[in-house]
């Protein structure tokens, strides 16, 4: 009679054993599995952090009143914890609640014995609305809360404070990022993997011309991911293209190849698909999560935000939001594009140096 077979065998617990195994020796699969997940809770943990009220960007208009009312102004303001104050000029007033980056302008009356201010701001922007109560509040708690300050509303809708102005450009750098770093590193990777790299080897071609290849191939569909993403905003979100089209090309192009460089970079010394995969997420992970692709990276502390400024897709958003948003031409854009070239050259000369055929 044969002896009874034990419900878990010896086979199955060494075959259990190898699959441990294999699992530990992939530090890709190991990341994935558990680095992912923490390192989002983090960065979103860090983003959307409990804090104190919001508090909402205002300006007073300097020059109507004189400077005693507008200072007047400027302090009843400033006594309200939730309000963020700063003067400023007619042109500089328009152009920052044009691009969102404040919420409302206070017009002082044009003559200091009238009393009266007048609120610009756009009544489609909730954060409007909302600085609008709390800077009248304001300002009749200075005067006595009788309400003698007589008030008018001038309302305005501007392209370019939306949320789809803001996220189309976020977008548009993310969509250069990932093509040109998974485009170009699964590219040679695959050749690698199959024996193709080594062949190669024996054409009188150099390894600079080799790699300068790939990033000489991403111009024809970078010009079909930018037309594809920013007509289609134009066209159905009616999301503005305020500056010179030339430039806004330009940062596009030195954008894509600095990432394609990156790409070659992260693909010089990988032999798998799964190595090469690993890699390239746990660069451009970072960049997601702090580089303000959907909101905005100072929603960050201060101790981090110097580290943020200098990723390449920090720089190349900022880049083409203010572009787009802002009217800004590349000459305005010097520390941006600085950062984007930076990246490029390093990362090509850094992979020229650590690429492997084989």
């Amino acid at each position: 009679m044969s002896e009874p077979r034990p419900l878990i065998s010896r086979s199955l617990v060494q075959l259990t054993l190898v699959r441990f195994r294999d699992f530990v020796r992939q530090p890709e699969a190991v990341f994935w599995t558990f680095g992912f997940p923490v390192l989002l809770a983090l960065g979103l943990g860090l983003a959307f952090r409990s804090r104190g009220p919001e508090q909402a960007s205002v300006a007073v208009l300097a020059g109507n009143g004189g400077n005693a009312a507008v200072e007047q102004i400027r302090s009843a303001l400033a006594a309200d914890s939730t309000l963020r104050v700063q003067v400023l000029d007619d042109s500089g007033a328009v152009r920052e609640l044009r691009t969102g980056k404040i919420a409302l302008v206070v017009i002082p009356a044009p003559s200091p014995r009238d009393g009266s201010v007048e609120y610009m701001y756009d009544p489609q922007r909730s954060e409007s609305r909302t600085a609008r109560l709390v800077v009248d509040q304001a300002l009749q708690q200075a005067a006595g809360r009788t309400d003698p300050v007589r008030v008018k509303d001038r309302t305005i809708t501007e392209r370019g404070s939306r949320y789809i102005d803001f996220v189309i450009p976020g977008l548009l750098g993310m969509n250069l990022m990932g093509s040109g770093i998974w485009g170009i590193g699964f590219a040679i990777v695959d050749s690698r993997s199959k024996r193709l790299l080594k062949r190669l080897m024996a054409t009188p071609m150099s390894r600079a011309e080799f790699l300068m290849s790939f990033l000489f191939s991403r111009l024809f569909f970078l010009v079909l991911e930018v037309l594809a993403l920013v007509g289609f905003g134009a066209l159905v979100f009616g999301v503005p293209l305020r500056g010179p089209l030339v430039d806004l090309g330009i940062i596009c192009l030195v954008s894509a190849l600095a990432f394609g460089a990156l790409g070659l970079l992260i693909a010089s010394r990988a032999k798998t698909i799964e190595g090469v995969s690993g890699l390239m997420n746990l660069v451009m992970l970072p960049m997601w999560i702090f580089s303000g692709v959907f909101f905005s990276s100072s929603n960050f502390p201060d101790v981090v935000q110097p580290l943020i400024k200098i990723l390449p897709l920090t720089a190349a958003i900022d880049a083409l939001r203010a572009n787009m948003l802002e009217g800004t031409a590349i000459s305005g854009l010097g520390a941006e594009m600085a950062i984007v070239s930076g990246w490029l050259v390093v990362s090509f000369f850094a992979a020229l140096r650590l690429f492997r055929w084989r």
